[in-house]
């Protein structure tokens, strides 16, 4: 090797790991040897030295053994976004009371739950490249640290009493919780292409779960201090801070989490491809053909996974602005009742997205997708009457 190559090689051979990897002791075996890569795409395919041109799209790609590279780091990241998503969850029955008590109605509602969504719609670009440029772990932290702080001042809100405060505590969350994308860059890069899909489910069931199934934590705080106010030290604890403060307490536990027992990794920059592998060529090739409204196979998916993105939230956006304040005019139902209800519904949606692996066996991504979406409809359908 001559020094010009971008990437490592014994013998025209290329090695585990990369220059640019992060991995480390965790991708060997217990003889010391680093486990055997995949490329994904043809990792059946034995590697030979004639095919030496071909190890620039290995190194790109994300090389991972079986499995995951971090099991421990996994875990974290999924107590991340679990807590990440319990501040909307926990939140949830709370909501509507404490704005009715701040003088507040719907229209407040809504503002108070876009508050959140537009904190993460503003700091997720940002986050993603601090990640690039500074690592997983700094970015987790620093974006912990500001959800700590916006559970503090969401417990300040009824002390307080201003809608605006409320708003202000919303978006700092918002901007505390938005990262997605860098927790599922990190699944990505710890896993074996071939497992992916069946991680990132399970990151998405997490987060889905911190939301939906989450409620009744709040509502048993509705409970428990209804009618009662305790003062401790400069704590004041009521039905309104107290899920606030338990918030708090678990974004301290998740950064004692990412500072003792996550390993610092950096996000590798791909290297430029030399040759790239037959399959990869025909699925590029597929992706830049032009549909019949003038966009490529690959742009057109993407705007459709857009679309189906925003069909989804948007119904779920309306019903966390709406659900509790319509259980309480249409069926009389209590804040408590109503969340504890809607953990019960969201326990059933991560159910079922925790066996999408065992449809995966029966059915395609697409009809999958269209049955999902289908199930939703007539769930959206079932609030008309």
């Amino acid at each position: 090797n001559d020094g010009s190559d971008s990437y490592p090689v014994v013998d025209m051979t290329p090695t585990f790991p990369p220059a640019s990897s992060t991995y480390g002791d965790r991708a060997k075996d217990h003889d010391g040897q680093y486990i055997a890569m995949e490329d994904g795409l043809d990792g059946l395919v034995p590697f030979s030295s004639e095919d030496a041109g071909y190890a620039p799209s290995i190194v790109s790609s994300v090389m991972t053994a079986e499995g995951l590279a971090d099991p421990s780091g996994f875990l974290i990241i999924c107590c991340v976004v679990l807590i990440g998503d319990m501040n909307r969850g926990v939140l949830f029955p709370i909501m509507w009371p404490l704005l009715k008590e701040l003088g507040g109605n719907s229209v407040w509602l809504g503002y108070a739950i876009g508050a959140f969504s537009f904190g993460r719609i503003i700091a997720s670009p940002g986050l993603g490249k601090w990640s690039i440029d500074h690592g997983y772990s700094k970015t987790l932290v620093m974006s912990t640290s500001v959800m700590l702080i916006g559970c503090l001042l969401f417990a300040q809100v009824y002390r307080i009493g201003s809608l605006f405060f409320l708003v202000f505590s919303q978006v700092i969350l918002g901007v505390g919780s938005a990262t997605l994308g860098v927790t599922r860059a990190y699944v990505a890069e710890i896993t074996a292409t071939r497992e992916r899909t069946t991680y990132i489910a399970c990151l998405t069931a997490v987060q889905y779960g911190g939301f939906t199934v989450t409620p009744f934590v709040g509502s048993l705080f509705i409970y428990l201090f209804q009618d009662h106010r305790y003062e401790v030290g400069f704590l004041i604890l009521d039905q309104y801070s107290a899920a606030a403060y338990f918030m708090a307490v678990l974004c301290v536990v998740a950064l004692f989490l990412l500072m003792t027992g996550f390993q610092a990794r950096y996000r590798s920059k791909i290297a430029p491809k030399v040759k790239q592998s037959s399959r990869t060529l025909e699925r590029d090739e597929i992706g830049s053909r032009i549909t019949w409204f003038g966009l490529t196979t690959y742009n057109a998916t993407l705007l459709g996974c857009m679309l189906l993105n925003v069909s989804t939230k948007g119904s779920i956006g309306s019903f966390e602005t709406m659900g509790i304040s319509f259980a309480q005019s249409h069926f009389d139902l209590k804040p408590a009742v109503a969340g504890t209800i809607v953990s019960i519904c969201g326990a059933i949606g991560v159910m079922s997205l925790l066996s999408m692996g065992y449809l995966g066996r029966f059915l395609t991504d697409v009809q999958m997708i269209i049955g999902g979406i289908t199930v939703c409809a007539v769930g959206i359908i079932g609030f008309a009457p």
